[in-house]
C-alpha cells in the first residue's frame, strides 16, 4: 500500500511490532535515514531476498527508498513473498525530508 509520508509516519509511529526498511544503497543510507530504519540494498537481490526470509510476515513492514520507486518494487516482491502489511512510503526519503522530518545522520 502506498501512503504519503504523513500518513506512513503516523502509521509507523502507532505500530510498535514493525520493522522499518530502507532499500537504498549503503552509501545512501550513510547520508541519513530514518530513525529505526535497517537497511538492505534492493539491488543487492541476493541478500535483499535472504533478508526477507528471516523476517517475520506477520509483522507490519514500512518500506522506503530515495524516491518510492524501488520501495514500490520491493513491496510488491515482499507481498509476492507472502508479507500481509507492507507499506510503502511514495515520496521516498526525498519526500521525507522535505516534510522536516527527523532522520538520523
Amino acid at each position: 500500500m502506498n501512503l504519503n509520508s504523513k500518513d506512513w509516519k503516523n502509521k509507523k509511529e502507532s505500530d510498535s511490532n514493525s520493522i522499518c526498511l530502507d532499500v537504498r544503497t549503503k552509501d545512501e543510507f550513510d547520508e541519513g535515514y530514518i530513525n529505526g530504519a535497517t537497511n538492505v540494498d534492493f539491488f543487492d537481490s541476493a541478500n535483499f531476498v535472504s533478508h526477507l526470509s528471516s523476517i517475520d510476515k506477520k509483522k507490519s513492514c514500512y518500506v522506503y527508498c530515495r524516491s518510492g520507486k524501488r520501495s514500490y518494487a520491493a513491496c510488491e516482491i515482499m507481498k509476492d513473498l507472502g508479507f500481509k502489511n507492507v507499506y510503502n512510503l511514495e515520496s521516498g526519503y526525498v519526500g521525507w525530508v522535505e516534510n522536516g522530518y527527523e532522520t538520523i545522520g
